[in-house]
């Protein structure tokens, strides 16, 4: 399984939450039981002060302490701990017990309440409690000490943290488990998602079957899905394209095919002329289906805004009418520009554009009369608008719904295009967000009006 796998993140990030909180309840618990716990023992370490106060005596003015021996064996008996003890006063000195056992200065402590403290003694960590004894009876205050080791609390203090801790494990091994296999079953949806797109062929495009899908996964399908629909649709569109694009190429390529076996059969150059004039208008039509071809192929490939830049749509309109004057005249056609004599910037590709324009003109051209006339407008405004008019037939409105189609031609048209200049111009308007229109001309003439309005 991958590192970054969704199956292990969703785990991590639900465990390390959990472990956090069962760590901080084993810690708060095992300290609030470990507090009780010492002052248990330190209660039991004061009442055995408390015990030593009955063994001060008086005698002659001095205080003294006597424990016989089995007193004192009572006294310091312990199963696991050493018990010492110490009693102590300002001018005697110590009247019992170990000398070096470690206490409280006298002076500057509050004597008011038992005083516990944590020392050394042996060589091993000790804990004691030191009280002060005064009564009308002794001539000064005494100082009694009880200090015991800390096997016991060590010993009782371990035993909390595994009554506690392993508990907590056992716990943490259960959730993760009952995590890891319900993450699994919750990801099942995902698997055999996999599994059905792995195991599809590269032309099988239909939609994923949803069969106990989830809200979530059901959403992830259904895209999918919407994917492949627009997958279908484009393959199922390129496969036409290049059915259509080879019956195009097919046609003139068999012209010249044969108007080269006429050449061959031919005696003299007179008779090869005709010929050579055929293969010449089946070669400029090739050569025209190929340049439309690319063209397509480029505006269909260009991603949205991915090329667009400001551009002064005036100077490139112009520039594109100046090269097809020449054109034009070969037909004694009129070809001129209405335009304002200012600058209309807008943001888009220049040279699809131009291959728009250019696209625009040679369908007038083809398609009108000699001696006619083809006008193109630059009108500029919140949304700039291009627009070139002939007088040839014109488009009728049943058509107009399918001259954008690709290698759609009207029927009985005479003209020599391929029905992709239309296609073209559809292609270069929609990428850059402009509403493209044809209608018939406004003064009621034969002719076509075609409209492409930009946006700033």
């Amino acid at each position: 399984m991958m590192n970054n796998s969704l199956q292990k993140i969703i785990i991590v990030r639900l465990l390390i939450p959990i472990i956090g909180f069962l760590l901080l309840e084993t810690s708060v618990s095992y300290w609030v039981t470990l507090h009780y716990v010492d002052k248990t023992h330190d209660s039991s370490l004061l009442d055995s002060a408390q015990s030593l106060k009955q063994e001060i005596k008086v005698h002659n003015g001095k205080i003294y302490a006597e424990l016989s021996q089995n007193a004192l064996e009572i006294f310091t008996w312990n199963g696991a701990d050493k018990t010492y003890f110490k009693i102590t006063s300002k001018h005697q000195g110590v009247l019992a017990g170990n000398k070096d056992l470690p206490t409280p200065k006298l002076y500057g402590v509050d004597w008011s309440k038992p005083i516990f403290s944590n020392n050394q003694f042996n060589k091993q960590p000790i804990h004691s409690v030191s009280i002060r004894f005064k009564h009308k009876n002794l001539p000064e205050a005494v100082y009694i000490h009880v200090a015991e080791t800390l096997k016991k609390r060590n010993a009782m203090a371990t035993d909390i943290l595994l009554a506690d801790l392993i508990p907590q494990i056992l716990f943490t091994l259960l959730v993760s488990v009952y995590l890891f296999k319900g993450v699994i079953r919750g990801l099942s949806p995902l698997h055999h998602l996999t599994d059905q797109l792995s195991q599809r062929s590269v032309n099988n495009l239909s939609p994923l079957t949803e069969t106990h899908v989830v809200t979530e996964v059901s959403a992830l399908t259904n895209t999918i899905n919407q994917l492949l629909a627009r997958l279908s649709e484009a393959s199922a569109t390129q496969q036409r394209f290049i059915s259509n694009a080879a019956h195009q190429l097919r046609t003139p390529l068999a012209g010249l095919k044969l108007q080269s076996e006429v050449a061959l059969r031919a005696n003299d150059i007179a008779s090869i002329k005709p010929s050579l004039e055929q293969m010449q208008n089946s070669t400029d039509r090739l050569t025209h289906l190929i340049t439309q071809l690319l063209t397509l192929a480029r505006s269909s490939s260009t991603e949205n805004n991915q090329l667009l830049e400001h551009l002064d749509l005036h100077q490139l309109v112009r520039e594109v009418c100046i090269a097809w004057v020449p054109i034009a005249l070969q037909k004694n056609q009129d070809l001129s520009l209405d335009a304002p004599q200012q600058e209309i910037w807008i943001r888009g590709d220049a040279v699809l554009l131009k291959e728009l324009l250019a696209n625009l003109i040679d369908n007038a051209i083809i398609y009108s009369p000699e001696a006619s006339y083809i006008m193109v407008k630059l009108v500029a405004g919140e949304q700039p608008c291009l627009i070139v008019e002939d007088n040839g037939p014109g488009i009728p409105t049943a058509e107009q719904a399918h001259v954008f189609e690709r290698f759609y031609r009207i029927q009985g048209n005479q003209g020599i295009g391929c029905g992709l200049g239309l296609a073209i111009v559809k292609e270069i308007a929609d990428l850059h967000q402009a509403h493209l229109q044809i209608s018939p001309r406004s003064d009621q003439q034969s002719g076509a009006l075609v409209q492409v309005n930009f946006t700033l």
